[in-house]
């Protein structure tokens, strides 16, 4: 009797993903996992190594991304994007097209807007600046809608495309709390509509879209706002209870 050890095959081999906002955190966490999967994952940011983005931070980049999605045993791809650019995101979906002629699933990560946020927590709408508060929109909002109209027609041409919309709080979380100001809980709360609308459109061509809360992350920003480490991170708990629910996205 012989038993057959043949390995399976990664059960995402050759599925094309693209992860918008795979810089740090969520975004690059997804992108790691599904490249662990076996996929080939299109990661995108604005911070490369040779371009620091408004956020400010020079430690995570798409291409460092990308060789993570490599080492995990998928094909990453770094193409750098501003997705509020019209135009590069048609260029980065023309080229998903031109070289693999699908796409599969579509991870809407873009955010970016950390450093809007911690000095208008708490604040009522008129007394945040209006051009901090719309740049939240345009961060979280605005991003998702320019890549979500330009990459479905791609990803539709195939059945059982996925688009995931990741935000901050479930629908139950977010029914019941303000989250903030006025401005982020528009921003966080948005994407869970998107993704309910886009599952009835998607309907037709097989595919579905989902929304997803990651929760409370060790990202990599937050690691440095409490001044530890992921291997000190529980000497942040005496000043924020809070934060000991938190998990890494690693």
């Amino acid at each position: 009797m012989t038993t057959d050890k043949t390995p399976s095959p990664p059960p995402l081999r050759g599925r094309i993903c693209l992860v918008a906002g795979a810089t740090r955190g969520a975004g690059r966490a997804i992108a790691v996992q599904l490249g662990a999967a076996g996929a080939t994952v299109y990661v995108t940011g604005r911070t490369t190594r040779a371009q620091v983005s408004e956020v400010g931070r020079t430690t995570e980049t798409i291409e460092e991304t990308a060789e993570l999605v490599t080492a995990a045993g998928g094909e990453g791809v770094a193409v750098p994007t501003d997705h509020l650019d019209p135009e590069r995101v048609r260029a980065l979906v023309d080229r998903i097209d031109r070289e693999h002629g699908r796409l599969d699933v579509l991870v809407n990560d873009v955010w970016g807007g950390e450093h809007l946020i911690g000095a208008s927590f708490g604040k009522k709408t008129w007394e945040i600046p209006l051009d901090d508060g719309l740049r939240m929109l345009e961060l979280g909002v605005r991003t998702h809608l320019v890549t979500s109209h330009t990459a479905l027609p791609l990803l539709t041409r195939h059945p059982g495309g996925l688009v995931v919309e990741v935000t901050d709080g479930t629908t139950e979380y977010n029914a019941t709390r303000y989250r903030e100001n006025l401005f982020y809980d528009l921003a966080k709360n948005a994407p869970v509509r998107m993704a309910f609308g886009l599952a009835k459109e998607l309907a037709d061509s097989g595919g579905t879209a989902v929304s997803v809360s990651p929760g409370w992350l060790r990202s990599e920003q937050m690691l440095e706002a409490f001044g530890v480490t992921e291997a000190t991170w529980r000497d942040a708990l005496e000043k924020t209870p809070d934060f000991g629910v938190s998990e890494s996205p690693v």
